[in-house]
């Protein structure tokens, strides 16, 4: 039974100008997020940060209550052997999460010219 859904949109040149403040980069991003996007140099580093960023304000929207209890780098992007996408919670996230009766979150992300977009659905 879906418990919550959530949809955001992240420009990637706001992300840019975003990420070049460290304190920004550090409180939302987990190392994890970090390392998979590479270096600056990198032609997708701030697409799949925009993409990282849309996903943590995606499942804050599905969980109904924003970023309140919980921390955007509590909720963190990584991927499977196949590339897919999927949120870590850390333990705050999770308590959110079971709160509304959820149980596992699907994640899907994109990216195209200089928009990020993901969907979070909360399943329970």
């Amino acid at each position: 039974m879906v418990r919550g859904i959530g949809l955001d949109l992240c420009g990637i040149g706001r992300m840019r100008r975003a990420c070049a403040l460290e304190a920004f980069l550090s409180n939302v991003f987990t190392e994890e997020e970090r390392a998979y996007a590479g270096a600056p140099e990198k032609p997708l580093y701030y697409a799949h940060l925009a993409a990282c960023f849309a996903a943590k304000e995606a499942f804050s929207k599905a969980v109904g209550t924003g970023f309140s209890g919980f921390q955007p780098a509590d909720v963190s992007v990584a991927h499977n052997a196949a590339g897919a996408p999927y949120l870590k919670l850390a333990e705050p996230a999770r308590k959110a999460m079971a709160a509304i009766g959820g149980q596992q979150v699907l994640l899907s992300l994109t990216h195209e010219n200089e928009t990020a977009a993901a969907v979070a659905v909360i399943e329970g």
